[in-house]
């Protein structure tokens, strides 16, 4: 479809890419659903007086702290998936930027961005859907430097033993949990703005990263 301005949503995207997208996506959903049930409904404080009621029921009595250690072996666990979740995203975020190196020219990240900034003879209306291009491609760098930041913290809380990272633990814990707020952000948007674009003024720019095809 030609939108009569600038169609440069309409892109093709590479086999590599499109599995790659779609595969990260379902990884990064697995993530933050982990950490929303072990900060929720599997929360430690929050399931102690369930295992004491249950366990009373069958005629055993365990105390606070006996009782703590069954509801949070349930919530280790959760958090345990979180930690393999996450290095299978460290290990993707890698994998992107090997793909990011053997792309075509024209598919490559950076070659876009300087794309979207070459005005050239636009009309008004042309710059700003350019403009507004190059805003979606340089949110996508955000995003990855933030997982990039989340991966190499999380990495940090996993081997915290490790001399480095032992000494820095608060800090690093505290700048894990706070970007992770920016990429639930980041994806909230992300996905509103391409359902509305999909739906608007770019229909099939979902189905393009599934079959990979280039609209005009």
């Amino acid at each position: 479809m030609n939108t009569g301005i600038a169609p440069g949503f309409y892109e093709k995207h590479s086999p590599g890419i499109r599995i790659w997208h779609w595969i990260f996506f379902v990884l990064l959903t697995a993530s933050m659903t982990s950490v929303l049930l072990a900060s929720t409904l599997f929360r430690t404080r929050n399931n102690m007086a369930m295992v004491r009621d249950q366990l009373q029921q069958h005629k055993l009595t365990v105390d606070q702290n006996q009782a703590r250690a069954v509801a949070h072996a349930f919530n280790d666990k959760l958090w345990d998936l979180h930690t393999w979740i996450g290095y299978l995203i460290a290990t993707f975020l890698l994998g992107r930027f090997i793909l990011e190196i053997f792309q075509p020219e024209d598919e490559k990240l950076g070659y876009k961005i300087k794309k979207a900034m070459g005005f050239g003879l636009m009309s008004a209306e042309q710059k700003r859907e350019q403009m507004h291009y190059a805003r979606v491609k340089w949110g996508y760098i955000i995003f990855y430097a933030l997982i990039f930041v989340m991966a190499v913290t999380g990495l940090g809380l996993a081997f915290e033993e490790v001399p480095l990272f032992k000494g820095l633990h608060g800090t690093i814990k505290q700048v894990h949990s706070f970007t992770q707020y920016l990429i639930y952000g980041f994806v909230f948007f992300h996905l509103a703005g391409v359902v509305a674009a999909d739906a608007g003024r770019y229909p099939g720019l979902v189905s393009g990263m599934i079959h990979g095809k280039k609209r005009f």
